[in-house]
């Protein structure tokens, strides 16, 4: 059964920097189109990020410039650094194969707030 566990996620102050973590199982990361994804209160999900097989990171243009996507094949995980954050991005964030969002992990909560 695929796994994701996401985590990271923390409670910062607008301008602040934050890095999230997605640990998967059951299948290799480095061969899926790899995403996150975030859930604002009250709104649907709303697609951040995501990344190719060659590494190459596509992102909302909100974040463009302040959110960089990684991975570590060796280590199977997915990561975001998050900087100049805004309280607009405050939101549940979760890591997911953009091929099936239903399969996301639980998710982390980020909070941007002074």
């Amino acid at each position: 059964e695929v796994q994701l566990v996401e985590s990271g996620g923390d409670l910062v102050q607008p301008g602040g920097s934050l890095r999230l973590s997605c640990a998967a199982s059951e299948f290799r990361i480095s061969t899926e189109l790899m995403s996150w994804i975030r859930q604002a209160p009250g709104k649907g999900l709303e697609w951040v990020s995501s990344i190719d097989s060659r590494g190459r990171g596509t992102y909302l243009p909100s974040v463009k410039g302040r959110f960089t996507i990684s991975r570590d094949n060796d280590k199977n995980m997915l990561y975001l650094d998050m900087n100049s954050l805004k309280p607009e991005d405050t939101a549940v964030y979760y890591c997911t194969r953009e091929s099936s969002w239903a399969s996301r992990g639980q998710g982390t909560q980020v909070t941007v707030s002074s």
